[in-house]
């Protein structure tokens, strides 16, 4: 049995859901998702209790994949729910002498070392702010702000030995000595 995929999922105040098939709508204030979910899993909304339930047939359960795909469908409707209902949220930090971020327009440009700037699209659906060396994602899509917030680290990932580079607020980067001269 699945121990994520057996949890009811509660569905808060202000969030609508929409059951066509095997696809899941849920709308609130912070916009609207849809989540598709596998053949093999049965999704139950229960209008008066105001929650879903995920499932698979008892002759599924020996199978790791439909177990694994339980899971893995419960979550997603979870992580929709609460991205409409309260957004997702990354924060990174640019580390580095004259480096530099700005919003322009529909693109992120940083200057972090190049010759040229670098142009980065923002997704559609995604809020970024810069606070001198802070950039803030924010969006309803939790898988849509961690692949822009990747991204963008991936432009100049940390480096150990000056610790410069574009980093998650929360990340700590273990420096290194580097190499001595003389002795």
């Amino acid at each position: 049995m699945s121990r994520i995929g057996r949890k009811i999922i509660t569905v808060p105040a202000g969030v609508k859901i929409s059951l066509k098939g095997q696809e899941v709508s849920a709308t609130g204030p912070k916009g609207t998702l849809v989540v598709n979910v596998h053949p093999e899993v049965k999704v139950a909304w229960n209008e008066s209790e105001k929650s879903i339930k995920c499932t698979i047939d008892d002759a599924q359960s020996d199978d790791s994949l439909a177990r694994a795909l339980w899971g893995t469908s419960r979550a997603l409707i979870q992580n929709a729910i609460t991205g409409v209902q309260t957004g997702y949220e990354k924060a990174l930090e640019v580390v580095g002498v004259g480096w530099t971020a700005a919003v322009a327009g529909p693109k992120l440009k940083l200057v972090v070392g190049f010759a040229n700037p670098i142009m980065v699209d923002i997704p559609k659906g995604l809020n970024v702010k810069v606070d001198k060396q802070i950039i803030t994602i924010s969006g309803a899509d939790k898988q849509m702000v961690g692949q822009f917030a990747a991204k963008t680290r991936a432009v100049r990932k940390p480096e150990p030995y000056n610790g410069k580079g574009i980093k998650y607020t929360t990340e700590t980067i273990k420096r290194k000595q580097g190499k001595q001269f003389g002795a």
